[in-house]
C-alpha cells in the first residue's frame, strides 16, 4: 500500500477538480481513497469526494493499494498539487 498526505490549499473543493481527480484515478487498477477526519471516499467517484466536503487547510490522507500504486501514487499526487 502507497499513501501521501496533503493539506488542502483551495478554498473549497468544487465540481471541476473533483472531476479531474475522479478521471484520472479511474485510469488505474489500484484501489484508491481519500480519508479526512474519519470519513473514507472512493477517488474514482466524484460524488464520493465531494462528500467529504474539503476546504482549505484540511489535511487528506490518499491511500493507494493495487498492481500499479506506485505509478498511481506519483501521477495521483502531482496531479492534487496542481489542481487542490
Amino acid at each position: 500500500m502507497a499513501a501521501f498526505d496533503y493539506v488542502i490549499k483551495e478554498a473549497r473543493i468544487h465540481a471541476r477538480p473533483a472531476g479531474f481527480l475522479a478521471k484520472d484515478a479511474a485510469n488505474f487498477a489500484s484501489s484508491v481513497t481519500i480519508s479526512k477526519d474519519g470519513k473514507t471516499a472512493d477517488a474514482k467517484k466524484i460524488f464520493s469526494i465531494m462528500g467529504l466536503g474539503l476546504k482549505a487547510g484540511d489535511t487528506v490522507t490518499f491511500n493507494i493499494e493495487g498492481e500499479d500504486e506506485t505509478k498511481a501514487l506519483a501521477d495521483l499526487e502531482a496531479l492534487i498539487k496542481t489542481i487542490w
